[in-house]
């Protein structure tokens, strides 16, 4: 008889998923290493081999349901892979699931049903059969309400996403013109009163070291330095709020005028870029599968 001990325990061995350690143990009489030698027969023992590895490329997705949306990163070791088949349908079941679910953890999400299983043992199947390390990195479930909705955005299939949340006069086009500024400026908060104060207290004491040490603005009076560095300061932060940047379609207009000419406010907003924040490796890939191919 196969236990739950037993599926865990294999499935620790070996990196491979639930089913696959509980059909492996069913086939194998219960037999530890009997189960062991037939994942890494069927290709599947070897997902645990790639644990350690960096996967910092891979793509984006976002999507819209009614009331809910979400936004997601899968990542894997090489851009190509993200043009693979099973890859891209890894990312349709993820998102399928990730609306039925409706996790609010990583750890929820990865144990969400999708495909008879969950997340977390299709991500380990599908490193075993595309034979690099797939992860699903960080995703989010926003929902709205009725007299919100939605703008989104996908670049480049899939290597940045945009998701916002908006108020106002309902229309498409300027919900994904929003999201396009959103993916293509990268913010980082909606508007100045968004931004941690933390942030413009470590931005103050950096242009007041600046004024400091420069001889042409040394010898000005008190006042007039503390406008000097409050102007610099508002210069140096304005390009992470949404509301101060430079409309893209049109640089000469900020995004608060076009949300005002538009009639539409921005609650929130998520944007995800491919790896970003991952140290990725130096390693040259050519020559790495080379050495695979050859021993050497």
């Amino acid at each position: 008889m196969v236990t739950a001990k037993d599926v865990k325990e294999l499935r620790e061995r070996t990196g491979a998923g639930m089913m696959d350690c509980k059909k492996a143990l069913t086939e194998c009489d219960g037999d530890m290493d009997k189960a062991i030698d037939w994942l890494r027969e069927k290709g599947i023992a070897k997902a645990a081999k790639k644990s350690d590895r960096i996967a910092a490329e891979g793509l984006t997705r976002v999507g819209v349901e009614g009331n809910t949306a979400v936004i997601f990163e899968v990542n894997s070791e090489t851009d190509f892979v993200a043009k693979n088949e099973q890859f891209l349908k890894l990312l349709d079941d993820i998102k399928t699931a990730l609306f039925a679910a409706k996790p609010a953890t990583l750890e929820e999400a990865l144990s969400a049903s999708c495909n008879g299983s969950t997340i977390a043992d299709e991500l380990t199947n599908a490193t075993a059969k595309i034979g690099e390390k797939i992860t699903l990195r960080r995703f989010a479930v926003v929902e709205k309400s009725d007299d919100e909705f939605f703008g989104s955005y996908m670049h480049m299939g899939g290597n940045i996403s945009a998701l916002a949340v908006l108020k106002g006069k309902a229309d498409e086009k300027v919900a994904k013109e929003l999201a396009m500024q959103i993916a293509s400026m990268a913010p980082q908060y909606v508007t100045r009163n968004d931004m941690p104060a933390e942030v413009v207290e470590h931005e103050r004491k950096v242009q007041t070291e600046i004024v400091k040490n420069d001889d042409k603005l040394a010898s000005k009076p008190e006042k007039v330095l503390a406008g000097i560095i409050e102007g610099k300061i508002s210069k140096n932060l304005k390009d992470l709020c949404l509301v101060e940047q430079e409309f893209f379609l049109n640089p000469d207009q900020k995004v608060g005028q076009y949300l005002k000419e538009t009639g539409v406010e921005v609650v929130s907003f998520t944007r995800y870029l491919v790896g970003e924040g991952i140290e990725k490796r130096s390693d040259n890939f050519a020559e790495e599968v080379m050495s695979q191919a050859f021993g050497k």
